[in-house]
């Protein structure tokens, strides 16, 4: 699975990601006040596939199963949450 960098801000939008734009964009989601996920993402023009779409996916936890359903809006902010406290991240 690839991932676009139009997707990726997509998502990141939709879960509530801050984010900052140096070198890179770095994206941060934060629960209750303490940032439990960290992603990064290259200046790629919207319409072109990233570079390191397995680690992006890593880095939010999520499998290739999960992002898809993110990019097509099936899967929801309280879901992502969901994930991550199964995961042990929460």
């Amino acid at each position: 699975m690839t991932i676009k960098a139009r997707d990726f801000d997509k998502v990141i939008s939709k879960f509530g990601f801050q984010t900052k734009s140096s070198h890179h964009i770095f994206a941060w989601f934060e629960h209750n006040g303490k940032v439990v996920v960290r992603t990064k993402r290259s200046h790629t023009p919207k319409n072109r596939d990233l570079p390191a779409e397995f680690s992006i996916r890593r880095q939010m936890k999520l499998n290739s199963d999960q992002f898809r359903d993110a990019e097509v809006c099936t899967l929801s902010k309280e879901d992502y949450i969901n994930i991550l406290r199964e995961k042990g991240v929460l």
